[in-house]
């Protein structure tokens, strides 16, 4: 059954709003969304009548659409889902949809190549391949890293249109340190991907630091309409991580000279594959290969050196290669540790 452009946008909508459980929703609260979203993505300013949320809340329910939406009444006013990570964009594609899928990227592959779309490359591959594996059962034959179980993955759209359209969000978070989770009022600004994982980069509202949340340990969050948007006054954010590996950085670190030794075997990945940009070489023979990087010393550059092993040896500065030391160490000694209780 084909889904018209301006029904898929209510049913999204109403989908979004019943997803978040943040905040109890009734007919009238869903009018309100959904106008609100006709206006926004189509100019339309007539609104919608509860009639036609009625309905759609019933085509959602029903196996029409595959969707099957368990969407239930409580205390006769408020609709939710009765099971609470469910979201009717985990429902199959159906052969109308599929088609026009197929319409798109083969545009997209048209316009590929050109110079406003180098970097979509990738993308076109990764949509092509999924349409063909969802749509004909066919075989992989291009495999993209990803991690299916990776959590916060449904977020990046809702945030990202916060983002859009400057609008506060009162998140719920837990870190992986904290004992408890926290609420508190955010301005998103930025979503970042390092190594299959997404972070947002934010500014809390009782708060004069930037922050890094990874959105795998968002619990819930909600937008905040009526709270007045504050703007970032910092640096361009593409200057902000240019002297950043990985995402962890305050506005007060500074990039510093970082050289690594790497002995002959290994110094062929490297330089095919620079650890980050401002990678160069300061010397290379026979034995070993020395490169400079000019990065913000932090958690993952000790990650990456570390990944690294014996092929690596940090020259500078002396902090760090104390820093790297002392872990190497503390990991050798686990393992005498181990050694020691098998005995």
């Amino acid at each position: 059954m084909a889904t018209n452009k301006v029904a898929l946008i209510r049913y999204k909508t109403i989908d979004d709003c019943l997803k978040n459980r943040f905040r109890k929703w009734t007919l009238e609260d869903l009018m309100e969304k959904v106008s609100d979203a006709l206006y926004e993505y189509e100019g339309i300013t007539s609104g919608v009548s509860k009639r036609t949320i009625q309905g759609d809340l019933q085509m959602m329910r029903s196996d029409k659409l595959g969707y099957n939406a368990p969407i239930v009444i409580v205390d006769r006013k408020f609709y939710c889902y009765e099971t609470a990570d469910f979201s009717i964009t985990n429902s199959p594609i159906n052969a109308s949809d599929m088609e026009k899928m197929k319409e798109i990227v083969s545009v997209l592959k048209h316009l590929n190549g050109f110079q406003y779309f180098d970097e979509m490359s990738e993308m076109i591959a990764k949509l092509e391949n999924n349409i063909q594996k969802s749509g004909d059962k066919k075989k992989n034959y291009i495999q993209f890293e990803s991690n299916a179980q990776l959590k916060g993955l449904g977020h990046i759209n809702p945030i990202y249109q916060a983002i859009l359209k400057r609008i506060p969000l009162l998140i719920e978070y837990k870190s992986f340190k904290a004992l408890q989770s926290h609420t508190k009022i955010y301005y998103p600004y930025l979503l970042k991907e390092y190594r299959n994982r997404w972070f947002l980069l934010a500014l809390p509202k009782k708060g004069s630091a930037l922050v890094t949340m990874a959105l795998d340990r968002i619990i819930e969050f909600q937008e905040i309409p009526k709270e007045t948007f504050i703007e970032y006054q910092g640096v361009d954010f593409e200057r902000y991580f240019g002297d950043l590996l990985g995402v962890t950085k305050t506005e007060r670190d500074r990039a510093c000279k970082v050289v690594l030794e790497f002995d002959s075997s290994h110094a062929p990945y490297i330089l095919t594959k620079p650890i980050h940009q401002s990678q160069q070489i300061l010397k290379q023979d026979v034995a070993s290969t020395i490169i400079r990087l000019d990065v913000c010393l932090n958690f993952e550059l000790e990650r990456e050196i570390l990944g690294f092993a014996d092929f690596v040896k940090v020259l500078g500065p002396r902090h760090l290669a104390q820093r790297i030391k002392r872990r190497l160490e503390k990991a050798a000694s686990a393992y005498s540790e181990t050694a020691r209780i098998k005995a």
